[in-house]
């Protein structure tokens, strides 16, 4: 299926590593001109040279409005505007032991909250006049599955916050020919994972191997899905094929074992 990209002007967030800079390979696969925004230009400059394609590198911080809509205009100035807006700047899922109720700070919610939901917010935000004006647009949201469960409250909060912004936004920008869409990626294989499986068999007395098995047993297909895999769904999405599809959150971590989401 030609997914009709060719030439298409992507945004992709958080693109130096992991989901982002899988996103912007599968964009640039398809023959998008995609525009990598990460924190740091050394990251940026080694994330560009995986990168098929022609590419801008964007130094800015999502937190800074001001950053974002610099650099989006910066897009603008160069390409004559944007069609694709993919939001993948979070800080990394897992790590840190999740703190109880009583040891939660405000900050740490905080944290998160302003780095994934408010710097969504504020690169849609930036990239809607031209979308509008163009009359089309695709914005597609990394969320999490954390959404659909309990365990970690800023991580379950800031999950299911993406969700209903984009389905506000989806509302929105609808009648303007914009489609705004959410996935949630599970456990994904990125180049943190040896780091995150050597963590794990420390912490439990076990194996590196008996760790991956761990995690694979947590999805329907008993594996664990790739940032590559994560970024055909949202290649998909971003494209004009997908024009049915808007204001939903779709999973993309392998299923979940046992759960209907309807």
């Amino acid at each position: 299926m030609d997914l009709g990209l060719g030439g298409a002007r992507a945004i992709v967030t958080g693109a130096s590593r992991g989901i982002g800079l899988a996103c912007a390979q599968a964009l640039a696969a398809e023959g998008a001109r995609v525009a990598l925004v990460a924190r740091t230009a050394a990251d940026l400059a080694t994330a560009a040279r995986q990168v098929d394609g022609e590419t801008l590198r964007l130094t800015a911080d999502t937190t800074d409005d001001a950053a974002v809509r610099a650099a989006v205009q910066q897009v603008v100035d160069a390409w004559g505007g944007v069609d694709v807006l993919v939001n993948a700047a979070a800080r990394p899922a897992g790590g840190a032991p999740i703190p109880r109720l009583t040891d939660l700070t405000d900050d740490a919610v905080q944290v998160e909250f302003d780095t994934k939901v408010m710097g969504y917010l504020r690169t849609a935000r930036a990239v809607a006049p031209s979308m509008i004006a163009q009359g089309a647009g695709r914005i597609v949201n990394i969320s999490g599955l954390n959404a659909r469960r309990t365990g970690s409250i800023a991580g379950t909060i800031r999950n299911v916050a993406v969700a209903a912004l984009t389905a506000n936004l989806a509302d929105e920008l609808g009648p303007h020919g914009v489609n705004v869409t959410c996935v949630h990626p599970g456990i994904t294989d990125t180049e943190r994972t040896p780091g995150m499986l050597a963590d794990i068999a420390e912490k439990r007395g076990i194996t590196e191997a008996q760790a991956r098995e761990g995690l694979e047993a947590t999805t329907s297909l008993r594996r664990v899905i790739t940032a590559a895999e994560v970024a055909d769904v949202v290649t998909f999405l971003a494209s004009p094929r997908a024009v049915a599809v808007t204001g939903d959150s779709l999973g993309a971590g392998g299923g979940q074992p046992g759960v209907v989401h309807y």
